[in-house]
């Protein structure tokens, strides 16, 4: 009764953000600066909702992770709305706190796609990591440094995929959803600052299990030890082959 009970209430924990991101959507789908960019920019956003629901009874995330991935995607409406290079976040900064932030206008491009890029490292990292350990069973080493490896995996192909979809719609709107704003690096910098993310948000992880996890010294080391001293490659290649001839042997 009690184990049920947890997973109803994780069910309506994730149900709420649902909720609360279709909410935010909404309000952001009304009147965007660029609607065809804004399309764009939700299409994966679709990808990845659709696969969180479709997999929420067979692979429901913790809470932690589901609120890493909400407040992601909460913060990439607000690009997807605005346009990454037209965020008008100075304005905001002079309505909270009534001061002028000139020398942000100033500045010679929109930062907020870095924050972006350095925000998907920092908050997905550990949802990745979390798939990680429940599928592969990864542990140790390769729990922290997995989930930072696909981060930035995820990064690369996000940043040639910006480039294809630029290169094929081009014009205003390949230039808005690629967002470079004239910088060369753009993407060099984008993919660097997702792993800084992913690095932050796994050196955490790292240190609170080390503060709370008795194993995790031994855990670390066993999964370093190497488990198999045979080579791979063309030796498996030759047993296979070699199996593979003897059962047709027995056969004819």
């Amino acid at each position: 009764m009690k184990g049920g009970s947890i997973v109803k209430s994780h069910e309506l924990y994730a149900g709420f953000l649902g909720l609360l991101f279709l909410l935010w959507w909404i309000v952001l789908a009304v009147r965007p600066l660029d609607r065809k960019d804004w399309a764009l920019e939700n299409a994966l956003v679709v990808v990845i909702v659709g696969t969180l629901v479709a997999t929420r009874r067979r692979f429901p995330f913790s809470r932690i992770s589901y609120t890493l991935l909400f407040l992601f995607l909460c913060l990439h409406e607000v690009g997807a709305h605005y346009t990454y290079a037209k965020v008008p976040y100075d304005h905001w900064l002079e309505i909270l706190t009534g001061g002028r932030y000139d020398h942000l206008a100033a500045l010679h491009r929109n930062h907020f796609d870095r924050l972006a890029h350095f925000s998907f490292g920092l908050l997905c990292a550990y949802p990745i990591r979390e798939v990680f350990l429940r599928v592969a069973e990864a542990r140790g080493f390769w729990g922290y440094y997995l989930p930072l490896d696909v981060t930035m995996a995820f990064s690369m192909v996000f940043e040639i995929l910006e480039w294809v979809v630029a290169q094929i719609f081009g014009g205003n709107l390949g230039i808005a959803y690629l967002g470079s704003q004239g910088d060369v690096w753009d993407a060099q910098k984008d993919m660097g600052l997702a792993c800084l993310g992913a690095i932050l948000a796994m050196t955490v992880t790292a240190a609170i299990n080390l503060r709370l996890q008795r194993d995790f010294g031994r855990e670390w080391a066993e999964s370093l030890r190497v488990k198999g001293r045979r080579p791979l490659g063309e030796n498996v290649l030759l047993r296979l082959l070699t199996r593979r001839k003897r059962k047709t042997d027995l056969s004819a």
